[in-house]
């Protein structure tokens, strides 16, 4: 077997059992040498850096005999197996990839630009996959084996991991690691197509006259980059407080408290939920509350508050449209373990919600704003949704890209008073209805 046989590109290594028992190999006489009380002393930088000097000595003392650019790629992949994360370790590193799919140990799949590729890596075997996932689990203090085969947790370094084996999974182990991208400002989001300025200006007013808002959209919509930026808006001044499943949100105001539910530990108990952190942040004088996403009967309490003096709040919700996220948000309330009818919980949505904006990801990866709705009913009336803003997207043109026009519709009146005595001017591109005929309206039942 020819040296380039052995030691080939990265993506040409993972895909062959030769590479993988080579690295085994140095692996374990690199464990030999070294002195694992020692190492664990060192910070992560000195630790792989000691580790790339002692296995350079190896190579050089017992062989084989190989080319620079081959020497390196082997010290790498050793030191990425006995430290990292091994073949996953470079995808980590490439800012490009949002998001690495393991689905067993033979399809890796990532995305990039919004757009999902398989790629030419393997793993040896299930038990090399299993080990990588254990070093991952573990390092936030949880386990993952047969009785307790699903794990969703969030790395140190800030991506959100999810781990399913079997016997739930029958493709073997499955791991899925979500990196969240840097936070973008609203201005930044335009450069990328998924608002533009009126819409911009809009939001900007109706965060800091506090509307509630809602975010809506599918997986992998930017919900959560939305929210971001949107929080962005909200007054120096204010006493912020952010709760979720996993600590996404950046937001760079001073007044900001942090709160992050909590799984249940190895025995099953200590559980967290986002219900409970809800209600404890409506006895720490918010100004504003921001949940990442609600998902539960915590629904019912973040609309609670919403319509009793909580004022300004923002949210996200999973649903494919507008008139979709009030049916979620009505059906998630009626999750809760306090029995409310339904038209209670439909009065309670008409109290609290005054917009939704609804993300939609094209087929080209872009994701865009494709909806600002105004919910202009009251009380036990249908939910009336009034269209202020959208996206007309035109078929996929020959680029392979998704264009298309924002298109801008008039204000309720009831919105612009509000909008008015927030000395919050209104774009010029949207106006206000004279009267309800001028209004896109639709109703949702």
């Amino acid at each position: 077997m020819s040296l380039r046989a052995r030691i080939t590109t990265p993506e040409e290594q993972g895909s062959r059992g030769e590479d993988a028992h080579l690295v085994t190999t140095y692996r374990a006489k690199l464990l030999e040498e070294i002195d694992l009380a020692e190492m664990s002393s060192l910070a992560a930088a000195e630790r792989r850096a000691r580790l790339e000097r002692v296995l350079g000595h190896i190579i050089s003392r017992e062989g084989p005999v190989l080319s620079t650019v081959e020497r390196s790629q082997l010290i790498r992949r050793v030191v990425d197996e006995a430290l990292g994360l091994g073949i996953l370790e470079p995808l980590l590193e490439d800012a490009s990839i949002t998001e690495i799919m393991v689905n067993g140990p033979d399809a890796i799949f990532v995305e990039r630009a919004g757009k999902v590729e398989q790629l030419p890596l393997r793993f040896a075997s299930d038990d090399q996959l299993m080990q990588t996932i254990e070093r991952i689990v573990s390092t936030v203090n949880r386990r993952v084996d047969e009785t307790n085969p699903m794990v969703d947790a969030r790395l140190p370094s800030g991506e959100r991991v999810n781990v399913i084996i079997p016997p739930l999974s029958l493709s073997g182990p499955v791991l899925t690691i979500r990196r969240f991208p840097r936070s973008f400002t609203l201005n930044e989001l335009i450069g990328f197509g998924s608002l533009d300025e009126p819409m911009l200006y809009l939001l900007a007013g109706l965060v800091q006259a506090k509307f509630n808002l809602i975010v809506s959209g599918a997986t992998g919509t930017g919900k959560t980059t939305l929210l971001n930026a949107l929080s962005g808006l909200i007054p120096e001044s204010e006493r912020i407080i952010t709760i979720e499943d996993s600590a996404e949100l950046q937001l760079q105001q001073s007044h900001v408290i942090r709160l992050e539910s909590r799984p249940p530990n190895v025995e099953g108990s200590g559980r967290i939920t986002i219900r409970d952190l809800v209600r404890n942040s409506l006895r720490m004088r918010p100004d504003r509350i921001v949940v990442g996403e609600v998902r539960g009967g915590e629904s019912l309490d973040m609309l609670q508050a919403m319509s009793t003096g909580h004022d300004g709040s923002l949210a996200t919700v999973h649903a494919n449209s507008a008139e979709d996220a009030l049916m979620r948000l009505q059906t998630l309330a009626s999750m809760s373990d306090v029995e409310i009818p339904f038209i209670a919980l439909h009065d309670q949505i008409n109290s609290a919600v005054d917009v939704i904006v609804q993300l939609t990801r094209f087929a080209d990866g872009a994701r865009r704003i494709t909806e600002i709705a105004l919910l202009d009913s009251h009380g036990s009336e249908p939910y009336r949704l009034a269209t202020i803003a959208r996206f007309n997207a035109r078929p996929m043109a020959s680029d392979g890209r998704v264009y298309g026009e924002f298109e801008y519709f008039p204000l309720p009146r009831r919105t612009a008073d509000r909008l008015y005595m927030a000395s919050q001017p209104i774009p010029q591109a949207f106006g206000v209805a004279r009267a309800a005929h001028e209004l896109t309206t639709r109703e949702a039942r």
